[in-house]
């Protein structure tokens, strides 16, 4: 709860990779709020009150999941809704002239998109998307200490530097 708190705040991008984290976190507790608090908010030196706090955050992160059919698979409305918001941000900021920083950085990440985009079944997945997609399967490859390729961390390096600058764009447009 504290870390995606911070996270929000200083870095969207990492926040909804935190999330969606969390919800694969979520599930492998069994969406069990008694399993959360044993394994991630008693292993923590907060206070009795912070730990309440998180918990009543879980238990409606579960209670939401479960409401919205997430139980499995997919990720929550919020989640959604602002992986929404970003790509309007990117879509904006594509079409910006003066946004050349931006523009360049998308286009070297272009190639890694298209290629990422042609081993997916969902022909609808926008770009931003794709690119959140490879990082969170990054992640996932680097917690289970796999082999990571160098053409995939040359990959992963390209479209973390477009989302972090897509990250820098949100936050100070939403600052305005």
């Amino acid at each position: 709860m504290f870390i995606a708190e911070q996270k929000k705040r200083e870095n969207i991008a990492e926040y909804l990779l935190y999330m969606w984290q969390l919800e694969d976190i979520l599930r492998a507790f069994e969406l069990d709020i008694d399993k959360v608090q044993q394994r991630l908010i008693d292993t923590t030196n907060h206070s009795d009150e912070k730990k309440e706090a998180a918990r009543q955050w879980y238990t409606k992160l579960i209670e939401q999941m479960k409401l919205e059919g997430v139980e499995k698979v997919g990720h929550l409305n919020q989640n959604k809704e602002l992986l929404d918001d970003l790509n309007l941000v990117h879509s904006q900021l594509i079409k910006n002239a003066n946004e050349t920083e931006y523009i360049e950085a998308y286009y070297k990440t272009l190639p890694y998109i298209h290629e990422l985009k042609q081993k997916t079944t969902d022909e609808a997945i926008s770009d931003i998307e794709v690119c959140f997609t490879a990082l969170y399967g990054y992640l996932l490859l680097k917690l289970q200490k796999r082999e990571i390729s160098p053409d995939t961390t040359s990959a992963v390096s390209q479209i973390s530097h477009l989302l972090r600058s897509l990250s820098e764009k949100y936050s100070s447009l939403s600052k305005n």
